[in-house]
C-alpha cells in the first residue's frame, strides 16, 4: 500500500466518522452508521445541499491527507507490504469499533489524550502486528482522534428546524478545518512523538507557539478586539536581506552591488530585484544578527519563523531547520531587569505551560542542539542593558554551541559587527523594493480576507480596492517612499481600505492619519457602544497618549509596567480639569483595549504598538510641553533621532529656531558629534513647513559642510536627509575630485525621483572611468526606460559592463548602443533570447530559470568571460569549446548530475571554476586545455568526480579541490602522482597518513 492510498483511506475514515456524528446527532445507531452520502439523503433536504455536504467533507477529508501523507512516506520505508496493510486496516477498524459519540467526547472533557485512553480502555488491542507495525498503529490512531476531535469541535450545532440556513453558514467549512489542521505542528520525520514527558511537553509547547503567534493585525476592527487577527502564515510576505558588507550573500564567486529595483517595473507580478530572500540569507549562517529600520519587520520575521519552525514546514533553504524547537525571547521584558536563565525562557510565550514544563526542557533543546533561539529588540534596552546582552548571548553560546540563534536589532542600536567576536553574521532587512512593495499589496489584500464580516467593505470589492492602491503607489513616488517598510506599507494599505481610498501626502500626515484612523474614528464611525459612551474626544485621548509616550521616550524606554502607567493617566486626567474625575486604570484600559496603538506585550506590561508611534506622539508633546532644550540635549543619541525630526514638524516657529539653532550650536562646540549633529539638522528640512531667513543660512552652511560626499558611508547617511538635498548638489561634477564624484553620484540616486534622474542626466559628459561606472551602476534605483533613454544612451558603454537586476532593463537594452558585457542577477528565463543581443564579450549569469541552451553562445563569439551560476539543466555544453577566446569560465551543474565528457574548451582557456560537481561528473576532457592557470572544483556533497587525475596531470595549473573524496582517489587503479605544480584540499576528505599526499614537484596546501 502506497503512503499516498493509505493517507486517503485514513483521511476519509476520519471525515467520514465526524460526518455520521454531526449528521446523525442522536439518531437510531444503525442510521448513524450509514455512509455519508445515504446519511446525506436522509437527513439533508434537497440534491443541491446534500452535495454540498458531501463537497465540505471531502474537503475535510483532504486536511487530514495532507498532514498524515507525508508522515507516512517515511514511516512506510520500514515496513513491507504486508505491513503497512495491516497498520491502516488496524486504525480504520479501530475507528469503526471504538466509542466516538457526542457522549464520548463529553466524558473525555474533548481532550485527545483522554478519549484516547478510554477507547484503549474498551477497544481490544489489533493482533498480529510486529513491533515496529504496532508502533506505527498506535501514532498513527492517536493522530486520527486528534483530528477527529478537533473537527468535531468545530462543527456548528446541527439543528434541523434552521437547516437551510445552516447548511448555506457551513459553504465554508471544509476550509476552516482545513486551517485548522493546518496549525497543527508536524509530527513526522522532523517532529516524531514519543512517550516520554519531554516530547509530550515538546508537542504542547510547539501547538501552543503554532497558534499564539501565527497573528497578525492588519487593521483594527470596531468589534471584538481579539478577533481581529489574521493568521500571520497567510499574511506574511518575504523580504530582502543584504550582508554587513553591503553586498547580497551569495555562493557565488562574484559579488553583486547593491542596487534598488526600478520603478518601472515593479507592479509585474513574480518580478524579483537583485536582493538575497532574507530565509536563504538566513539558511547559510548558523548566528546571525539581523538589522533593520523601525517597521522593516524585524519582529515579524522572527514571529514566521517561530510558527514555522513549530510546524515543522521549512522549505528551501532553511528545510534544515525543520525539527528545531522555536525559543522566542522579547528582550523588552527584561529591562531593568535580569537576563532570562534557560527555564525562564518560555515565559513570555507559554507562560501557562511553563508550570508543567519537566525540568531541566529548556536546557536540554539547547544541549542537543534542537533550538531555534530567537531574539527581539536589542534596540529597545538602554546602552548599558545592551551591553549585558551580548555578555548573556557569549555565556549562553559558549555552554550550548550548537544553538541556531538570529538576534534583531535597529542598525543605530548594533552595528554589523556588534556580535562579530561571537561568530555571528551581519545581515540588513532592505527597504521594501517596488516588486516587494507590490507583493506586500496583493498579499495583505487575500489576508484581509478572511475578516469575513468584519470588512469595511465587501469582500469582491477588495479587487478594486488593491488595484486602486497599486496605481496611485505607482503614480506617486512619495507614497513609494513611504511605504518602504511593512509597518508604513500596512498603514497605507489600512488607510485606503478604510478611508475610501485617501492617502497622505507625506510622513508626518501619515502618522497623523494612522492615530486618528486607529484612536478614533474606526470605532466612532461604526456606533462602537464604547466609543459612543466615552467620555473622552480624539483630542483628549491624544493629549493623554502624547504624555505616556513622552514619558516613556525621556526614560529611554520602550515598555512599562501597567500599574505605573495607570498612575501616569490618572494624574493627566486629574490636570484636564474640563474633564469630569475619571479612574486611570479604566481609561488605560480603554485605550489599551480600543485605541490600537498601545498594547500588553506581558502581563501587567504596556508599551507601543510600534515605536515609531510613540517617537510621533513624544514628538507632539515635547513641542507642547516646550522641551525642546531637552531634546537639543540629547540630539547626539540615536534613540533620539526620530523624535527630533517629528519635533521639528510638530514645532511652533520659536521652538524651531531653538531646536534646530541649539542642535548648530552644539555642532560647533562638540567635534566629536559634529557631523552626527548636522546630519541630524539636515534631516530636519524633511519635516519643517517653515524657517526663517537666517536659520535657513545657517541649514545651508551646514548641509555644506557635509558636501560633498566623499567615504563609502555618506551616500546612505545623506540621502537619509531626503529629496531636499538634491537642491544643494552640484549641477556639474567638473570641480570634485573623482573619488567625491563617485559618491555624489551614489548619494543622489540612493535619493531617487525625477529631480534625481534629471541631476544624474546632467552629470553624463564627465569621462572619467569610475564616475561612468557609478552612473551605470545607478539604473537600477529609476525607472527602466527613462534611465536608458537619458542616462545609459549618452555614456560610451562599448567596454563598459551593465547589470541588470531586473526585467525592466531587460526590455530596455535595445535603446542602447554596443556594450562590453552583461550580469543578469535576477531569475532570468529567456536565454535564447541573448542570440538578439549584440555580441558582448562578458556575460554572466546568477540564479536564471529554465533550462539554458548553451548553442546561444554561439552568438558572441568574442566571450572571454562566461559564469552561469545556477541549479538548472544545461544543454549544448560543447559549445563552450568552440568560444576561441574564452579565457575564464564559471559554471554551475547543480542541474546537470552527469557530466559525460563534453566539457571541453580552447588552448586559451585559463581559469575554470565548476560547482556541485558530483561522482558522474567527468572532468577528463579539461586536460586537453593546456592554457589552463588554474582550476577550482566544488562538491554539493563529498564525491570522487570521474577524471581528476587527468585534470591533476597538467604541469603548470593550480588545482583547488573543494569536498573531494582524496582519500579514494588516492586508492583508484588509474591514480598517478599529480604534476600540477600546487594542489590546494578544502574541507576533503583526507588518507589517515598524510605522507600519503607527499607528491614530487607538487605544493599540497590544507585549508
Amino acid at each position: 500500500m502506497l503512503a499516498e492510498t493509505a493517507a486517503l483511506r485514513l483521511g476519509t475514515t476520519v471525515a467520514n466518522t465526524a460526518a455520521q456524528l454531526w449528521l446523525g446527532g442522536k439518531r437510531r445507531e444503525q442510521e448513524r452508521r450509514l455512509p455519508i452520502e445515504e446519511l446525506a439523503r436522509v437527513r439533508v433536504p434537497g440534491v443541491k445541499f446534500q452535495r454540498s455536504v458531501k463537497r465540505q467533507f471531502e474537503q475535510i477529508a483532504d486536511a487530514v491527507f495532507d498532514r498524515v501523507e507525508p508522515f507516512l512516506e517515511h514511516e512506510f520505508r520500514a515496513l513491507d507490504e504486508s505491513g503497512r496493510t495491516a497498520v491502516i486496516d488496524a486504525v480504520c477498524d479501530t475507528f469503526e469499533r471504538a466509542d466516538l459519540s457526542d457522549e464520548a467526547l463529553l466524558a473525555a472533557d474533548a481532550q485527545p489524550a483522554e478519549l484516547i485512553r478510554r477507547i484503549t480502555g474498551t477497544v481490544r488491542a489489533p493482533v498480529g502486528l510486529s513491533e515496529p507495525e504496532t508502533r506505527l498503529y498506535e501514532r498513527l490512531f492517536a493522530e486520527c482522534v486528534e483530528y477527529y476531535v478537533r473537527i468535531v469541535r468545530s462543527l456548528p450545532v446541527f439543528e434541523e428546524r434552521a437547516l437551510a440556513e445552516l447548511l448555506a453558514r457551513t459553504a465554508t467549512l471544509g476550509g476552516e478545518v482545513a486551517r485548522i489542521l493546518e496549525r497543527l505542528p508536524d509530527r513526522s520525520l522532523f517532529a516524531p512523538d514519543g512517550m516520554d514527558q519531554d516530547t509530550a511537553f515538546r508537542r504542547r509547547y510547539l501547538e501552543l507557539v503554532s497558534e499564539d503567534l501565527d497573528e497578525v493585525e492588519l487593521f483594527r476592527r470596531a468589534s471584538d478586539r481579539a478577533a481581529a487577527q489574521v493568521r500571520l502564515s497567510v499574511a506574511y510576505v518575504s523580504l530582502r536581506a543584504t550582508g554587513d558588507d553591503g553586498t547580497h550573500r551569495r555562493r557565488t564567486a562574484r559579488s553583486l552591488p547593491q542596487l534598488r529595483a526600478d520603478m518601472s517595473d515593479w507592479e509585474e507580478a513574480g518580478s524579483e530585484g537583485s536582493g538575497m530572500r532574507v530565509e536563504a540569507a538566513l539558511g547559510g549562517a548558523a548566528r546571525v544578527l539581523l538589522r533593520g529600520e523601525a517597521g522593516s519587520g524585524k519582529t515579524t520575521l522572527l514571529r514566521w519563523l517561530a510558527v514555522t519552525a513549530a510546524r515543522g514546514a521549512f522549505t528551501g533553504e532553511l528545510a534544515d531547520w525543520n525539527g528545531l524547537t522555536p525559543v522566542f525571547v522579547k528582550l523588552r521584558e527584561y529591562s531593568d531587569r535580569p537576563l532570562p536563565t534557560p527555564e525562564a525562557m518560555l515565559d513570555g510565550v507559554a507562560s501557562p505551560l511553563t508550570g508543567i514544563m519537566p525540568k531541566g526542557w529548556v536546557e536540554r533543546q539547547l544541549e542537543g542542539g534542537k533550538a531555534l533561539l530567537l531574539i527581539d529588540g536589542v534596540d529597545e534596552l538602554l546602552d548599558r542593558e545592551r551591553r549585558g546582552v551580548r555578555d548573556w548571548l557569549r555565556r549562553l553560546l559558549t555552554t550550548y554551541s550548537g544553538v541556531q540563534v538570529v538576534v534583531t536589532s535597529r542598525p543605530a542600536a548594533a552595528g554589523a559587527d556588534w556580535l562579530r567576536r561571537e561568530e555571528f553574521t551581519a545581515l540588513h532587512l532592505d527597504r521594501m523594493t517596488p516588486p516587494d512593495l507590490a507583493a506586500f499589496v496583493r498579499q495583505w489584500h487575500q489576508a484581509v480576507r478572511e475578516l469575513g464580516d468584519e470588512l469595511p467593505c465587501g469582500a469582491d470589492e477588495l479587487p478594486r480596492y488593491e488595484q486602486s492602491l497599486l496605481t496611485s503607489l505607482k503614480d506617486r513616488a512619495h507614497l513609494q517612499s513611504l511605504a518602504g517598510t511593512p509597518l508604513l506599507a500596512a498603514m497605507l494599505c489600512a488607510m485606503h481600505l478604510t478611508r475610501g481610498s485617501q492617502l497622505p501626502r507625506d510622513r508626518m500626515e501619515l502618522y497623523r492619519n494612522a492615530l486618528r484612523t486607529l484612536v478614533h474614528d474606526r470605532d466612532a464611525h461604526r456606533n462602537v457602544p464604547s466609543a459612543v459612551e466615552s467620555k473622552l474626544s480624539l483630542g483628549d485621548k491624544l493629549v493623554v497618549l502624547r504624555d505616556l509616550a513622552w514619558r516613556l521616550s525621556n526614560n529611554n524606554r520602550s515598555e512599562i509596567a501597567l500599574e505605573r502607567a495607570a498612575e501616569y493617566v490618572g494624574a493627566k486626567l486629574t490636570a484636564m480639569r474640563h474633564l469630569d474625575l475619571m479612574d486611570g486604570t479604566q481609561v488605560l484600559e480603554q485605550l489599551r483595549d480600543r485605541s490600537g496603538v498601545l498594547r500588553a506585550p506581558a502581563e501587567g506590561r504596556l508599551d507601543f504598538v510600534h515605536r515609531t508611534f510613540q517617537e510621533y506622539l513624544a514628538a507632539e508633546e515635547a513641542a507642547e510641553e516646550d522641551q525642546i532644550g531637552n531634546l537639543v540635549e540629547r540630539a547626539h543619541l540615536d534613540l533620539w533621532r526620530e523624535t527630533i525630526i517629528m519635533t521639528a514638524g510638530h514645532a511652533n516657529s520659536r521652538q524651531r529656531e531653538e531646536l534646530l539653532g541649539g542642535i548648530l550650536d552644539r555642532a560647533q562646540e562638540d567635534p566629536r558629534h559634529a557631523r552626527t549633529l548636522r546630519l541630524l539638522a539636515a534631516s530636519c528640512l524633511e519635516t519643517l513647513p517653515s524657517v526663517s531667513e537666517e536659520l535657513g543660512e545657517r541649514l545651508e552652511a551646514a548641509v555644506t559642510q557635509l558636501l560633498p560626499a566623499r567615504r563609502k558611508t555618506d551616500p546612505p547617511a545623506l540621502a537619509a536627509v531626503g529629496p531636499s538635498l538634491l537642491r544643494r548638489m552640484p549641477r556639474s561634477l567638473g570641480e570634485l575630485s573623482e573619488k567625491a564624484a563617485v559618491q555624489t553620484v551614489r548619494t543622489v540616486a540612493l535619493i531617487g525621483g525625477e529631480e534625481a534622474l534629471g541631476l544624474l542626466a546632467g552629470y553624463v559628459g564627465d569621462e572619467r572611468y569610475e564616475v561612468i561606472g557609478e552612473l551605470i551602476r545607478a539604473w537600477g534605483s529609476f525607472d527602466a526606460e527613462a534611465y536608458a533613454e537619458q542616462v545609459l544612451s549618452r555614456l560610451p558603454l562599448a567596454h563598459r559592463d551593465l547589470s541588470l537586476t531586473h526585467s525592466g532593463q531587460w526590455r530596455s537594452l535595445h535603446k542602447l548602443g554596443p556594450i562590453g558585457g552583461l550580469s543578469i542577477s535576477y531569475p532570468f528565463a529567456e536565454f535564447g533570447a541573448l542570440s538578439e543581443l549584440r555580441p558582448v564579450t562578458s556575460l554572466s549569469l546568477f540564479g536564471p530559470r529554465g533550462e539554458a541552451d548553451l548553442s546561444v553562445l554561439r552568438h558572441h563569439p568574442s566571450l572571454t568571460f562566461f559564469g552561469l551560476l545556477g541549479d538548472i539543466p544545461l544543454k549544448h555544453i560543447e559549445a563552450l569549446g568552440e568560444l576561441r577566446n574564452l579565457r575564464y569560465l564559471f559554471l554551475d551543474l547543480g542541474g546537470t548530475p552527469r557530466l559525460d565528457g563534453s566539457l571541453r574548451l580552447e588552448r586559451d582557456a585559463s581559469y575554470v571554476s565548476i560547482q556541485n560537481v558530483s561522482e558522474t561528473t567527468n572532468l577528463a576532457t579539461l586536460a586537453d586545455s593546456p592554457g589552463l592557470d588554474q582550476v577550482v572544483l566544488f562538491t554539493k556533497d563529498v564525491c570522487l568526480p570521474q577524471g581528476l587525475s587527468a585534470v591533476a596531470s597538467l604541469p603548470g595549473v593550480s588545482l583547488v579541490l573543494n569536498g573531494i573524496d582524496v582519500a579514494a582517489w588516492l586508492k583508484t587503479p588509474e591514480f598517478l602522482p599529480p604534476k600540477v605544480k600546487q594542489l590546494t584540499l578544502r574541507d576533503c576528505l583526507l588518507p589517515n597518513d598524510p605522507r600519503a599526499l607527499d607528491f614530487p614537484g607538487t605544493r599540497v596546501r590544507l585549508s
